[in-house]
């Protein structure tokens, strides 16, 4: 794709005035790439052709002034980096975000620090792409109140990489498969990472702490965690990892400790003839390590190291049937 370098020398007094950024972008030829100085650029811009927009230096900020979404991506091969995005609108009903990137493929959000906004990146029908490098954080709101930091919705094959999402609500990926979620870290959200309908997902070497729930699984099929930290989740019924309704699983080397609750296993696995296996990882520290609840039965759980914990596994229901899985060589 043919690139033409275009630089901006905005002046912050009027950049606010007027919304020259957007006239930039509608002026732009497809794939223009815009460097943008040191300055404050009015939102609500609205990008429906491969561009890219990259700041040039630290204090390139995008403000949307507390109105609706400040960036609506609409096209595919569109790059954002090394930007500030801030100042959404704070209408849940709308989604008003930083970002919103929808009907994409092969784009990139990455090295942007996306703050005092509802939602930070909605992630919609787009696939292939890279949102890596990221800092996120929501309005000050109550914890229920705030929109999601990252939301993957029908999206499949992207990259999730290296962001961190601080005091927001979740981080969702819902109805979308084959992402690779790795290396991110989440601290006082709700749901750190949270998957329903999902499958051949790869979680991969997350940190999570101090959020209500670490990682949930729901609905979900054919997915991989290796490698994860799930640490301190809050209050009576914190939860380290969560797997409801899901089958073919296998979480492999995840460290889970100072939970209320480690491993949290309900009615998995859901599909016939299917397992999940829960091996080698390290359950520590934890009030309940393992907790079975409803009918979950055919999983393998082997090798794990169960220690300090206050009860090892706990059965609350009478049909868990807890004895048909396979439990052998834990420590």
């Amino acid at each position: 794709m043919f690139k033409i370098a275009i630089t901006f020398f905005l002046l912050f007094f009027n950049s606010l005035s007027a919304n020259l950024l957007q006239e930039a972008i509608n002026n732009a030829e497809e794939g223009s790439i815009l460097k943008l100085p040191k300055g404050v650029y009015k939102g609500s811009i609205v990008i429906k052709k491969p561009i890219s927009i990259i700041g040039k230096e630290d204090g390139v900020i995008i403000d949307g002034l507390g109105v609706g979404t400040v960036v609506q991506i609409n096209a595919p091969y569109v790059t954002l980096k090394n930007l500030t995005i801030r100042g959404s609108g704070d209408r849940h009903d709308k989604i008003d975000a930083a970002i919103k990137l929808s009907n994409s493929k092969q784009s990139e959000i990455s090295n942007c620090i996306i703050e005092d906004s509802l939602f930070g990146i909605d992630v919609a029908m787009t696939n292939n792409s890279i949102i890596s490098n990221n800092y996120i954080t929501s309005k000050d709101l109550e914890l229920g109140l705030r929109g999601d930091g990252l939301r993957l919705w029908y999206s499949n094959d992207n990259i999730v990489t290296k962001n961190k999402v601080v005091k927001s609500r979740d981080m969702v990926v819902w109805y979308s498969h084959g992402n690779e979620i790795s290396e991110n870290f989440g601290e006082y959200n709700r749901y750190s990472l949270h998957f329903m309908y999902a499958g051949k997902n790869y979680v991969k070497n997350n940190t999570y702490q101090y959020n209500s729930v670490g990682i949930f699984f729901m609905y979900s099929k054919d997915t991989i965690a290796i490698g994860n930290t799930v640490k301190s989740s809050l209050g009576a019924t914190g939860m380290g990892i969560g797997l409801k309704d899901v089958s073919n699983f296998t979480l492999k080397d995840n460290t889970v400790i100072y939970n209320a609750q480690g491993i949290y296993i309900d009615r998995s696995p859901f599909e016939p003839d299917t397992k999940n296996w829960i091996e080698d990882n390290k359950v520590l520290y934890n009030s309940e390590a393992i907790h079975f609840h409803s009918l979950s039965e055919n999983n393998v759980i082997k090798g794990n190291s169960i220690i300090g914990n206050i009860e090892d596994i706990i059965n609350d229901s009478r049909g868990a049937k807890t004895d048909e899985n396979e439990i052998e060589g834990n420590y």
